[in-house]
C-alpha cells in the first residue's frame, strides 16, 4: 500500500511540474505584436498596414493607409482572414465573439472588431493611433488569423455594421516579430 501511495504522489507532483512548465513556456510564447498588410479589393487604389501591440491589458493599433479619397472610412476587423474575393467579402462580417451591438470604438457595447474610422488627408493619406481593452492577440476571441477591412464611406455607427460600404482593402492579421 505504502509503495502504491508513493508511486500515485510521486506521478501527481510529476503531472504538476509538467503542467506548470507546459503553461510557463505557453506564456513566454504569448504573441506581443502582430501586422496586417493591406492590399487593395474591388478595384481601389488602397494599401498599407496595420500594427497590433500588446501593451499591458490593451493593443496599441496603428494604421497607415494610402490610396484613400479624402475624408473618414469605416475600419474594422472582420471574422475571416480570407481576402481572396475581389471585392473581400469572404472576410465575412465584424469580428463579433460576444454578439454585441455595432458601435463607435468608445462605446461600452460594441462588436470587438469596430475600430470606428480612418481620416484620410487631402493627399489620400490616413494614419490612426488607438488603444482597444477589447483586442486580444492570444487566447480564445484573438484576432490573429482574422481581417482587418478599410471601408468606401465613413461608419456612422448605425445598426447592423455602421453602413460603410464596400470593402477598399483587405489584410490578414499575423504574428510579428517584437
Amino acid at each position: 500500500m505504502k509503495t502504491n501511495f508513493r508511486n500515485h504522489f510521486a506521478m501527481t507532483v510529476l503531472s504538476v511540474i509538467s503542467v506548470c512548465s507546459l503553461a510557463s513556456f505557453a506564456s513566454a510564447q504569448e504573441t506581443k505584436k502582430a501586422i496586417a498588410v493591406l492590399h487593395s479589393a474591388s478595384g481601389s487604389q488602397v494599401m498599407g498596414t496595420v500594427t497590433f501591440t500588446q501593451v499591458g491589458d490593451t493593443v496599441q493599433v496603428v494604421a497607415d493607409i494610402t490610396g484613400l479619397t479624402p475624408g473618414k472610412h469605416g475600419f474594422h476587423i472582420h471574422e475571416f482572414g480570407d481576402c481572396s474575393a475581389a471585392d473581400a467579402s469572404s472576410a465575412g462580417g465584424h469580428f463579433n465573439p460576444m454578439k454585441k451591438p455595432h458601435g463607435a470604438p468608445d462605446a461600452a457595447e460594441r462588436h470587438a472588431g469596430d475600430m470606428g474610422n480612418l481620416e484620410a488627408d487631402s493627399t489620400g493619406k490616413a494614419h490612426l493611433e488607438l488603444k482597444d481593452n477589447m483586442l486580444k492577440l492570444s487566447g480564445e476571441n484573438s484576432i490573429l488569423g482574422r481581417g482587418v477591412i478599410v471601408h468606401e464611406k465613413v461608419d456612422d455607427w448605425s445598426q447592423p455594421t455602421g453602413n460603410a460600404g464596400g470593402r477598399l482593402a483587405c489584410g490578414v492579421i499575423g504574428v510579428a516579430k517584437p
